[in-house]
């Protein structure tokens, strides 16, 4: 039995073509289940990263979203081709119609397309006004980009100080990925609301977490901030995504989620371990020296620890 319409015969699909897209699309569903486990890519992926915040998950609805409308469209299209090659050439349709104008099919797509978009600027919107309707924040931390790593402060807990490296190739551990680990990385409680204050002190960097759905620009002179609430504790993994000079892809972030308790542990050893760093003024009033735009944001976090 045949579908009408695509049958064998009349698309000119042989058995062998047709064992071909079957095993495309198998080999497809196959690869789709090498996603990613614990906050880091993972060989022959083709799909996002598990999201573990409110926003990555708009994000990736957003996208499958889209997904379903442009396959659709395509094969809407690559049907309507298909149809005009078998049923309107010159040897099937020796007499062809001169029809030049149709009110039904010149309203059907105009409206059509108008409606695709409304589909999808709703959910589009509503992801726009979510990335910037900054919660309360539980912790603010700041992050500064340099060339080729990055520098937290961790101001609602003392403002101490630290560097965040890659771990050369030649120093990993077992079970630390590749470009991926840090020496030091950061610690936040799961289901808490996080502000990352991104600057940066010589070019523009760029502060990722795939997993999160967070992407923001450190520009020097300029404190930009993005936020998020992981509900599952874990080690998440991002880079640099800015190109921003010759160890441009050497420049990770490395994000740990864990429990309360944990992270309070967590938060009195490292007072301890970087105390030699110093600690600093609130990451917001620091940054006022480097630029006077800083003032406004500075009023976003004394608001947020508040």
């Amino acid at each position: 039995m045949t579908l009408k319409g695509f049958s064998q015969k009349g698309w000119g699909f042989s058995q062998s073509g047709w064992r071909v897209a079957s095993g495309a699309a198998l080999l497809v569903a196959l690869a789709s289940q090498a996603h990613a486990g614990d906050g880091q890519p993972q060989p022959w992926q083709i799909t996002f990263q598990d999201s573990v915040t409110p926003i990555a998950d708009q994000i990736h609805s957003l996208h499958n979203l889209l997904l379903v409308l442009i396959t659709v469209i395509v094969l809407f299209v690559a049907g309507l081709l298909a149809w005009v090659v078998v049923k309107h050439n010159a040897k099937a349709n020796p007499t062809p119609s001169r029809t030049s104008h149709n009110t039904v099919l010149e309203v059907a797509w105009t409206i059509v397309p108008v409606l695709i978009l409304l589909v999808i600027a709703i959910p589009s919107f509503r992801l726009l006004y979510a990335q910037y309707d900054f919660p309360k924040a539980d912790l603010t931390i700041k992050a500064t980009g340099h060339q080729w790593y990055w520098s937290y402060n961790y101001p609602d807990n003392g403002g101490f100080n630290f560097d965040s490296l890659m771990v050369e190739e030649a120093d990993l551990k077992p079970g630390q990925p590749r470009l991926l680990a840090v020496d030091n990385e950061i610690v936040v409680p799961v289901n808490k609301v996080t502000h990352i204050l991104v600057t940066a002190d010589d070019v523009i960097h760029n502060w990722t977490i795939p997993a999160f759905g967070v992407k923001m620009d450190a520009v020097p002179g300029r404190v930009t901030r993005v936020w998020f609430q992981p509900r599952e504790t874990g080690v998440y993994y991002g880079q640099c995504s800015e190109l921003c000079g010759e160890r441009h892809a050497f420049m990770p972030i490395q994000v740990r989620v864990v429990s309360d308790q944990e992270f309070a542990a967590w938060i009195e050893g490292a007072k301890k371990k970087f105390a030699d760093n110093g600690s600093s003024a609130p990451a917001i009033e620091a940054a006022e020296a480097d630029h006077p735009k800083a003032e406004a944001a500075t009023k976003l976090a004394a608001a947020d620890r508040q």
